[in-house]
C-alpha cells in the first residue's frame, strides 16, 4: 500500500492575528497608579476638601456613563476605568477651593457630551477630560480663576498661581517650592516631583511613548527661550509651572485622540508646544495648555494623513 504523505495546512483566520492580555482595564488602572502620587499631595498640601473634590467628580463621572448606557440599554462599560480616570483627571485640574457642583457639572458633560454622544469610548474625538474643563472655564470662569483663598497645607493663604506670577514678573518663590509644590495651582499640578514619580510609572508600564511629552516639553522650551531671549531660568520655571508637564503627560498621550503614528506624534508634540508657548506669552490667560490639546485633537487625522507609512510593495517605481 502507497504511503499518502499529508501535508499540514495552516489554519488562516481574520485578523486581528497578533493578540495581548494587555486590557482597557489594566491600562487605566495604570494611569490611576500614575496619579496617586498627585492625589496625595494634593490632599496633603490643600487639604481634604482636594479629596471631596476628586470623589464627587469620579462619582459623577461613573454615575453619567452608567446612566446614560442604562438609559439608552447599551453595554455597561463603568468596570473598563475610563470613566474613573476622567473624573480623576479633571479633578485634579480643579482649584482646591471651587465649588464641589461645579467639576461634577464637568463631569457630566465630559461623559455624556463628549464621550457617549459620539459612540463611547474610542470614538470621541477630543479628551472628555480636558473638554470639560474647557466648558467649565467658559461657563464659571470667576470660579475656575479664584486661587484667591487656598487652603495650603495648615494654613489658609491669598495668592495668584506662580504661572501668573512669573509670568508678570512677581514671582518670588525658590526652584524648590515649584519642584516639590509648596505653591498656589490646581490640586493636580503643582508638585513636579509627584508629576515625574507618575510618569516614571506610566513609562516603565508602557502606558505612555516618549515621542509625544519629548516632543511637546522641548518645542515648548525652546518657544519659550526665544520670547525670553534666552533667559534659562524663566524657561525653567515656565516647564516648573502650571499645567504643562501634567499634560504633556497625562492628558495628550490619550490614546483616541493623539496619533497613532511615531512621526505623527512627534509632529502632535510639536503643534502642541508652539501653541501653548503662543497662549502663555500673547493670550489674556495664564495657562494654555488645555486649549493647545484640544486643537492639536482636532488635527489629529491631518497629522496622521500626512505620516502614516505606505504599505509594503506600495508606491514603488515601474520597471
Amino acid at each position: 500500500m502507497e504511503n499518502t504523505e499529508i501535508k499540514k495546512i495552516p489554519n488562516v483566520s481574520s485578523s486581528p492575528h497578533f493578540r495581548s492580555k494587555l486590557t482597557t482595564h489594566r491600562e487605566m488602572l495604570d494611569v490611576i497608579i500614575a496619579m496617586v502620587p498627585i492625589s496625595l499631595w494634593g490632599i496633603y498640601h490643600f487639604g481634604i476638601y482636594s479629596l471631596v473634590i476628586m470623589i464627587a467628580t469620579v462619582a459623577a463621572a461613573v454615575a453619567s456613563e452608567y446612566i446614560y448606557e442604562k438609559a439608552l440599554h447599551l453595554p455597561i462599560t463603568i468596570n473598563d476605568l475610563s470613566a474613573v480616570v476622567t473624573g480623576m483627571i479633571l479633578s485634579l485640574n480643579m482649584p482646591p477651593q471651587v465649588p464641589v457642583w461645579v467639576p461634577m457639572v464637568g463631569a457630566v458633560f465630559a461623559i455624556v457630551v463628549v464621550k457617549q454622544l459620539y459612540g463611547g469610548l474610542g470614538q470621541n474625538f477630543m479628551n472628555p477630560a480636558i473638554a470639560g474643563r474647557a466648558f467649565l472655564h467658559i461657563a464659571f470662569a470667576g470660579l475656575m480663576n479664584d486661587f484667591s483663598c487656598a487652603k495650603i497645607g495648615f494654613d489658609a493663604v491669598t495668592s495668584a498661581t506662580p504661572l501668573a506670577q512669573i509670568n508678570a514678573g512677581t514671582y518670588t518663590g525658590t526652584m524648590t517650592d515649584l519642584f516639590l509644590g509648596n505653591t498656589a495651582g490646581c490640586i493636580g499640578e503643582v508638585s513636579v516631583l509627584c508629576l515625574l514619580i507618575g510618569i516614571a510609572y506610566m513609562l516603565y508600564r508602557n502606558v505612555i511613548t516618549i515621542q509625544i511629552p519629548a516632543s511637546y516639553l522641548i518645542t515648548f522650551a525652546v518657544f519659550e527661550l526665544l520670547v525670553s531671549g534666552f533667559n534659562g531660568q524663566f524657561v525653567l520655571m515656565q516647564l516648573m509651572s502650571g499645567g504643562v508637564l501634567f499634560g504633556a503627560c497625562f492628558m495628550a498621550n490619550d490614546y483616541v485622540t493623539s496619533p497613532v503614528t511615531h512621526k505623527g506624534q512627534i509632529l502632535y508634540g510639536i503643534f502642541l508646544g508652539i501653541m501653548t508657548g503662543v497662549i502663555r506669552t500673547f493670550a489674556p490667560s495664564a495657562e494654555g495648555v488645555s486649549y493647545s490639546i484640544l486643537l492639536g485633537n482636532l488635527l489629529v487625522p491631518i497629522f496622521e494623513r500626512y505620516t502614516i507609512p505606505k504599505a509594503f510593495g506600495m508606491g514603488g517605481s515601474k520597471k
